[in-house]
């Protein structure tokens, strides 16, 4: 099982589940934390070969990651805890595992919240996949995560954004990075069923402004998708909850009690 932390406050019935991105780990959303544990029970995932979790990977070493088994793997800590219905916050690749849970296992799914959200992969972002499936397995994964996050990240206020990302990044395995890198063949079906499918479970996009391999497609879909909802954050890119904390909060926390 993965390894995850709860917050637990006995006065309390809701949850929140947070879900990081590939290559981070829970500690990501430390200046979440706080904020939360006021008004839910709150879990923290580390997926599988991140953070604590490190060692999870071992037990599958000859299998290729899909959607399903991983966002399996998030289900299987829901259930180990008898969480019967949660919040789901998510960040970057976390957004599209949470939406993969919620097609599953719809009933498990109370609400969902879409920081720096993937629907599409532009021009430069199918260049960027492409670049990395060719070089993968001649450099030291590392130096591809280092310009993945500086492409995806390029301003100065992204650099604390950057920096978290690729020294959480540092603790993969080169092994586990390629497992999950393997999973970008998935993406074009898997997001193209998302974007076609408005799964009536309320959703929260929050994206930055600066965000600009990812927010102009956030905005078409949201046209077609009636059960959800965008909140841009001026002057911040694609890791909205670690460059602008407050608001993200504030925002999450606003819809999460409307729900």
């Amino acid at each position: 099982m993965l390894s995850y932390s709860v917050y637990n406050n006995e006065n309390l019935t809701k949850w929140v589940t947070f879900v990081h991105g590939a290559g981070g780990s829970s500690s990501i959303w430390f200046r979440q934390i706080r904020a939360f544990k006021e008004e839910f029970n709150v879990l923290l995932i580390d997926l599988r070969g991140h953070g604590n979790s490190k060692l999870k990977a071992k037990d599958n070493m000859d299998r290729d990651y899909t959607f399903e088994f991983i966002s399996n793997d998030i289900s299987a800590v829901l259930h180990h805890l008898k969480i019967e219905k949660s919040h789901f916050v998510g960040i970057s690749l976390g957004t599209i595992l949470i939406r993969d849970l919620a097609e599953r296992n719809p009933e498990m799914v109370e609400s969902m919240i879409m920081g720096g959200a993937i629907l599409k992969l532009n021009k430069r972002s199918k260049f960027l996949m492409g670049f990395g499936n060719v070089f993968k397995s001649v450099v030291p994964y590392i130096f591809l995560y280092k310009l993945f996050a500086f492409i995806i990240m390029p301003k100065k206020n992204h650099k604390e954004s950057r920096l978290l990302f690729v020294k959480e990044a540092k603790k993969l395995y080169q092994k586990e990075f390629l497992r999950w890198y393997k999973l970008t063949a998935q993406l074009k079906p898997v997001l193209s069923l998302f974007r076609m499918k408005d799964i009536n479970i309320p959703t929260l996009y929050v994206m930055g402004e600066q965000d600009h391999l990812f927010l102009p497609s956030i905005k078409k879909v949201i046209k077609d998708h009636p059960s959800a909802q965008l909140h841009v954050i001026k002057n911040c890119g694609h890791v909205v909850n670690v460059e602008q904390p407050i608001e993200f909060n504030d925002k999450v926390l606003s819809f999460l009690r409307a729900v």
